[in-house]
């Protein structure tokens, strides 16, 4: 027998639901109150200096974006991962951010292969990733007929165009070993470092890998030793990076390390002992020696937020903060531009970038579809350790 509702009940039911869609429908609303910036990257582990410092640069271009009215006229939202180095991590911090979170960009960490892992996702999601620190030349360079990933940050293969033009240069070079972490990101460079050998008519006495958890690089180096290397060209992180001064130390090898940034990224001096002082690297930025209105204006901002921080030395590593303070405020000049949120208008806002006053430089047109990275050679200064501050090489 069908059941027939009385005139009342079924009023209720209308009412009911139409109350259930009006609260659905206001839901992504609310959500949308602020627009949300993720953050991929290494929060933890030997990493994690350098993740804080990319989250302290976001943070602090941040406040200046809110402070003066936000984007789109909603505040800006900061929201974190920690990838803990690891790419599988990296790629599932990637899809909460973009499909729970809602975030309108992400922003990439540290490590190459994360990076690299996560590209695929940013351009099928058409979320827009942007890099402020892993260097391997096809994160930006990745073949995508539609390229969602740009860069605030050094790319490999220019880096290792001055790695070698500083070789030659300081060190009177002719003869260049490789010592390089089996990943993709020694990977990049070792392409890029023969590229730059040959363009200057020269070849490396020899090329050695090693992994991350090694202890003893002594074979490896002894192989470089005997094959009349000169110089070492060094790519790896904080801690792989410190096994190979240290390995050198126990050789007695007093052989010019030139290097990519890797040691900037954490604890380098303590792990590496005394001789860490004597490694030359790469960097974007440096406060130390830098009395820029901009440069001055910001680390004040930095000591206020942060109090515990005193002095340059304590901003380590300092591209951490200044990568990621550009990028975000190129990223809100994106988002103005695009007059949206929506993923493939972003990307289009980027390209209408015309220029921005920022930590690093002033950047004129910084982006285009022929070229996602921000940064040039031109960029990049030679640095090394006293102590625990990074101070710029005047020579």
């Amino acid at each position: 027998m069908t059941s027939v509702l009385p005139v009342f009940s079924r009023r209720l039911l209308l009412a009911a639901g139409a109350a259930s869609l009006s609260l659905a429908l206001s839901l992504p609303a609310m959500a949308q109150e602020t627009i949300k910036m993720g953050l991929v990257a290494a929060m933890s582990g030997q990493s994690a200096k350098s993740g804080e410092a990319i989250v302290r640069g976001l943070s602090l271009a941040i406040d200046e974006i809110n402070a003066k009215g936000g984007v789109l006229g909603k505040k800006v939202e900061l929201v974190v991962r920690d990838d803990e180095s690891n790419p599988a991590k990296g790629v599932i911090a990637a899809r909460e951010l973009v499909q729970r979170e809602k975030v309108a960009v992400t922003f990439g960490g540290l490590d190459t292969p994360v990076s690299m892992a996560i590209v695929p996702f940013a351009n099928q999601a058409k979320v827009p990733f942007i890099g402020v620190w892993a260097a391997g030349t096809p994160i930006t360079r990745n073949g995508a007929p539609e390229n969602y990933v740009f860069r605030v940050s050094a790319v490999d293969e220019l880096v290792d165009i001055a790695l070698v033009d500083y070789a030659v240069k300081k060190h009177g070079s002719k003869k260049p070993g490789m010592i390089l972490i089996n990943n993709p990101w020694g990977e990049s460079n070792e392409k890029g470092l023969k590229a730059a050998l040959d363009a200057k008519g020269m070849q490396a006495a020899g090329v050695e890998k090693f992994e991350g958890g090694d202890v003893d690089l002594v074979p490896q180096l002894t192989r470089l030793k005997d094959a009349g290397a000169d110089t070492l060209f060094m790519v790896a992180n904080v801690a792989p990076s410190a096994q190979v001064v240290k390995s050198l130390d126990r050789m007695g090898w007093k052989v010019p390390v030139v290097s990519h940034w890797g040691p900037a990224g954490g604890r380098f001096t303590e792990l590496a002992g005394p001789s860490a002082e004597k490694v030359a690297f790469i960097q974007t930025f440096s406060f130390s020696g830098n009395s820029s209105p901009k440069s001055t204006a910001v680390f004040d901002a930095l000591k206020k937020k942060y109090p515990e921080i005193k002095s340059a030395a304590d901003v380590t590593p300092a591209v951490g903060i200044a990568n990621a303070y550009d990028a975000m405020h190129l990223t809100a000049l994106a988002i103005a531009k695009a007059g949206s949120t929506e993923g493939p208008k972003v990307r289009e806002g980027f390209y209408q970038i015309d220029g921005y006053d920022g930590l690093i430089k002033k950047y004129a047109k910084p982006f285009s579809k022929e070229n996602q990275d921000a940064l040039s050679p031109s960029d990049y200064l030679f640095t090394y350790f006293k102590g625990d501050e990074i101070l710029p090489l005047t020579n």
